[in-house]
């Protein structure tokens, strides 16, 4: 399965791409819209600025959004995570759009959250043999989605309950870094690129 890994022009995309092509993926980096939506699926990595990323997407969105829509399958990691939102208190400029909601700053003493913390899952084909989760986050910002139903995972820092994971067809986005969180995280991406590859 070719899998592109949209490139934003900030930040080591080695990492992720080797994780996803330990996973069976062929992976393709790009920068190019067409050149990504031709592929067999998308990944948007997590590393950068909303607003940067952002300035990223096509300046029309639709195209990016039907697709997504209508099922091409797609994986957002941590930033990429907060570009299916609409947009963000980080910075100007709009999200894909996808799952309706926005992205807020963490509300806690200590800002970014580095480190490991538990995620609660959900019984999401995404998590299997994957849970009791434990995952790598770097972040300062969260995603508020406008409807709950949306969130297959949630994770708690300081006393602030926020969405982990969401899904909208066949789109995932998780908030936390499964290419650094260990064998889980790792199992993670297996099952993202299985249930990426089925039915092709």
């Amino acid at each position: 399965m070719n899998v592109a890994l949209f490139d934003y022009g900030a930040g080591n995309l080695h990492s992720l791409g080797k994780a996803l092509e330990r996973a069976g993926a062929m992976v393709r980096v790009t920068p190019d819209w067409d050149d990504a939506l031709g592929q067999d699926a998308l990944v948007l990595p997590g590393v950068g600025a909303f607003g940067a990323a952002a300035a990223a997407l096509p300046p029309d969105r639709a195209p990016l959004r039907r697709a997504l829509a209508e099922g091409l399958p797609c994986l957002g990691i941590c930033l990429g995570m907060q570009l299916l939102f609409e947009d963000s208190e980080e910075s100007a400029g709009s999200g894909i759009g996808l799952v309706p909601g926005r992205v807020v700053r963490l509300r806690a003493s200590v800002v970014p959250q580095m480190g490991w913390n538990d995620v609660e899952t959900t019984d999401d084909p995404i998590f299997r043999g994957a849970s009791p989760l434990v995952a790598y986050y770097a972040n300062s910002f969260v995603c508020e989605p406008a409807d709950t139903g949306d969130a297959i995972a949630w994770s708690d820092y300081e006393g602030v309950r926020f969405a982990a994971a969401v899904r909208r067809a066949r789109t995932w986005g998780v908030q936390f870094h499964p290419e650094k969180s260990s064998a889980r995280g790792r199992t993670l991406l297996d099952n993202w690129v299985a249930l990426a590859g089925a039915d092709r």
